[in-house]
């Protein structure tokens, strides 16, 4: 399944994270950004190869409102949260290797101290 986006799929997204044992990654991105355009179908691949995974694709400047607060400085942005903490919160370059080692080793993603956590404002909403 390819990563959810949450301008179709906030339902979706709040049942799957809904449950603290699942995994939660989220690529903040803008729509203007040709970057984060060019590394959607990237980010599409990762999801269909994690099914088990809640993969989500976030224009922050549509969704401003829902998240005042999250200041994200470059594009794209990749949030990875367990039920529990932020396990990494950064930008990454373009390539689908990054996120695929993250996620092989979470062991290796201690957490983020002052990391935002997006779970929250997705469930809730």
């Amino acid at each position: 399944m390819p990563a959810l986006d949450l301008d179709t799929d906030a339902d979706l997204i709040a049942g799957r994270i809904g449950d603290h044992d699942t995994l939660f990654v989220a690529c903040l991105c803008a729509e203007w950004c040709g970057t984060c355009r060019d590394y959607r179908a990237t980010f599409d691949r990762i999801a269909d190869a994690h099914p088990g995974i809640c993969f989500a694709w976030i224009d922050i400047e549509t969704h401003a409102d829902r998240f005042d607060d999250l200041d994200v400085e470059n594009f794209p942005t990749i949030l990875i949260e367990d039920g529990a903490t932020t396990r990494f919160f950064g930008t990454v370059l373009p390539h689908g290797a990054v996120v695929e080692r993250m996620l092989a080793d979470l062991s290796a993603l201690p957490g983020v101290s002052g990391a935002p956590k997006l779970r929250p404002s997705l469930v809730a909403a």
